[in-house]
């Protein structure tokens, strides 16, 4: 593995996006690593783009994200390997489609990681993407360096219960531990031992350079009530926080990158726990508590300047919560609507009619949009929002960015 050389920014970093053609390599090649569980994978559908151009703190970012002729940019400078989103490894040059593979084409944070890392670095870059859906960090990924998962004594008590093999169960774990912490770090190795299989105008004399991991994991971490009981009390996600911080250190250990800047993607689904709905109040005290194990890391003495967490809850779309609360209210003139087309009182486009009506009292046709637009999948994969994933992407970059930038001021 190549030594981590130092990081350069360019002073002018905002010239440029994607590029109009190559770039022909001139400093060691960018290498940038994202990995983590089906919110790294992407479940924002292209179809959502649209509405982000409603909102002018997201219009200069739909910018980036289109041509002219409103079709996704392809980056010409910027070439990517996922492995996890889809049943075999994609490669090519950034674009739309690296996000989860299932009813695409999608986008997860990757797209516009990639369009900002290029836009402010004004280099060639290469990203290598390992993501896979419904992975624990406390089985799935866990670090070499945190030893084998150990039960507690009321998993341990609650086998013995239900009269289960212990042993068996014991063993099972074992087989599956630490399995996708290895294939994360296999597919890296392989990718930088041949470089030029993913980005042709690689230069080996010019070389690469390690130059950023991102994590974006956790909720299988979150709801897990049996490898954390107390996790509604302060401190009940602490065995979290000391994986997340052997799991830093083990991948620079494998990488040989021992400063390698690492990006933490703090869960933030339902937005800012203090702007949680009475619906969602139960969960408040275990989200709140899950973010803050997730952020310790960062804190930590030895990971000064190059850790940092990005809180994702600032990029929830709040206005879709809103419109949502302003639906819910008529959800009983919707039923009675429905009901009189099934009882013959209305036609079907009667129905229709009486529906749009309804809704056009009740919402602007620019909050229709937002409404009907905006989201594409399930609140636990960020509404499946291209408006929040972009902003994610983002953000993730631009901490990144913020790092690499002190680092080469020291």
């Amino acid at each position: 593995m190549k030594k981590m050389m130092a990081c350069s920014l360019l002073a002018a970093g905002l010239i440029g996006l994607c590029g109009s053609g190559a770039m022909a390599q001139e400093k060691p090649l960018k290498v940038l690593i994202l990995a983590g569980q089906s919110n790294m994978q992407g479940h924002a559908h292209v179809r959502t783009f649209g509405p982000m151009g409603l909102d002018p703190k997201t219009v200069p970012i739909l910018k980036e994200m289109r041509n002219a002729d409103g079709t996704p940019r392809v980056c010409e400078k910027v070439w990517i390997s996922s492995i996890g989103c889809a049943e075999n490894e994609q490669v090519g040059k950034l674009t739309v489609g690296f996000g989860a593979k299932v009813r695409g084409p999608k986008i997860g944070p990757e797209f516009t990681f990639g369009i900002y890392m290029q836009k402010l670095l004004d280099e060639p870059i290469l990203i290598i993407k390992t993501a896979w859906g419904g992975k624990s960090l406390n089985t799935d990924f866990r670090p070499p360096g945190a030893g084998p998962y150990e039960f507690n004594d009321t998993q341990l008590e609650g086998f013995k219960k239900q009269g289960k093999d212990i042993e068996k169960i014991k063993a099972d774990k074992a087989k599956v531990t630490g399995h996708y912490y290895r294939l994360m770090i296999d597919h890296v190795k392989k990718v930088l031992t041949d470089i030029k299989r993913i980005y042709p105008d690689y230069d080996p004399k010019a070389g690469y350079e390690l130059a950023g991991f991102v994590w974006f994991q956790g909720w299988n971490d979150m709801v897990d009530r049996s490898t954390y009981p107390n996790r509604g009390k302060p401190g009940g996600y602490d065995i979290y926080s000391e994986l997340l911080t052997q799991f830093i250190r083990d991948v620079r250990k494998d990488l040989s990158a021992p400063k390698l800047p690492f990006v933490i993607g703090v869960m933030g689904v339902g937005g800012p726990v203090e702007k949680y709905s009475p619906e969602q109040m139960r969960y408040k005290g275990i989200h709140q508590n899950f973010r803050m194990a997730m952020a310790a890391p960062a804190a930590l003495p030895e990971f000064k300047g190059n850790v940092v967490a990005v809180l994702t809850e600032k990029y929830w779309d709040m206005e879709v919560v809103e419109l949502r609360k302003r639906e819910k209210k008529i959800k009983q003139k919707l039923g009675e609507i429905n009901n009189e087309m099934k009882e013959g009182k209305l036609t079907r486009e009667e129905r229709k009619a009486a529906l749009d009506e309804l809704y056009a009292e009740t919402f602007t046709p620019r909050e229709m949009e937002i409404l009907k637009k905006s989201t594409s999948n399930f609140d636990f994969h960020y509404m499946g929002s291209a408006k929040i994933m972009a902003q994610i992407g983002k953000g993730f970059a631009e901490a990144l960015l913020e790092m690499m930038e002190g680092h080469n001021h020291e």
